[in-house]
């Protein structure tokens, strides 16, 4: 796919969390077109991250490996700091690492599963956040772009309220640093993806579920992992988007319009 050129990204330290498959590999793959130095982090997927790695630096870009398991604080930060150290800095954050771990109705759910669901997709942003204000800070300003779902906006379904409510989190967290932030030259903002083909599907979907989500995509298709990438760019360069503050973007084929 041929790419417009974003100056401004060039040379950039990025790291992109959850990058070895689906909408966090794909950016991981844009932005090092892009000329950025991109972090790909990854945890139990060892052989698809050195997949996407190696993908990347066959098309002379710029990336470094990074291992860490972003469900404890303690590995959220050592991703952020990984990545200061191989790059000597650090201009953005991706916190795209999150998954719905399992389906399970509210009157089913144990502590247990919360606490599952809830550290993966909440508690890994704010820590991986925290970590990377004072490397962005110290680069002059930069970005920290979060994922978030479709299902933070409509309460998900079929057990799947625990994490639509992770990502809801997300979207108040998105608003809430971005106005911390923004005095430091920080820009935080989110992505909302849609029903994207992706590993995320395969394994917690069924064809049934794709096919119900499907009828209520005015687009007529489900989403792909290249219809994301975009929004991250724009998102991230401070030419096409330096006004653009707290804001979380949609990408769902219409599914929803907030």
């Amino acid at each position: 796919m041929t790419r417009l050129r974003i100056p401004d990204l060039e040379g950039k330290a990025v790291l992109v969390t959850g990058a070895s498959t689906g909408i966090g590999a794909a950016v991981a793959r844009a932005f090092a077109a892009q000329g950025a130095r991109v972090g790909l982090h990854y945890n139990a997927s060892v052989e698809a991250a050195e997949k996407i790695a190696a993908e990347i630096e066959a098309g002379q870009g710029k990336v470094r490996l990074i291992r860490a398991d972003v469900s404890t604080g303690a590995g959220a930060r050592d991703a952020v700091e990984q990545a200061v150290r191989a790059f000597g800095g650090l201009d953005g954050l991706i916190n795209n690492a999150g998954g719905m771990v399992r389906r399970v109705p509210y009157a089913e759910a144990r502590e247990a599963d919360y606490d599952e669901i809830m550290d993966l997709n909440a508690r890994s942003v704010i820590v991986a956040s925290q970590a990377a204000i004072a490397p962005i800070k110290a680069a002059g300003g930069g970005f920290i772009i979060n994922t978030t779902s479709v299902a933070a906006r409509n309460g998900a379904s079929g057990g799947a309220g625990l994490y639509g409510a992770s990502k809801a989190f997300v979207h108040n967290v998105t608003r809430g640093m971005a106005k911390e932030l923004i005095p430091f030259g920080i820009r935080v903002n989110a992505v909302a993806p849609g029903v994207i083909e992706t590993p995320f599907h395969e394994r917690y979907s069924t064809e049934a579920q794709l096919k119900a989500q499907l009828a209520t995509i005015p687009q007529g298709r489900l989403g792909t992992v290249e219809d994301c990438v975009g929004a991250y760019l724009f998102l991230a360069s401070a030419v096409l988007s330096p006004y653009i503050v707290g804001q979380v973007i949609e990408v769902n084929g219409g599914q929803l319009m907030p």
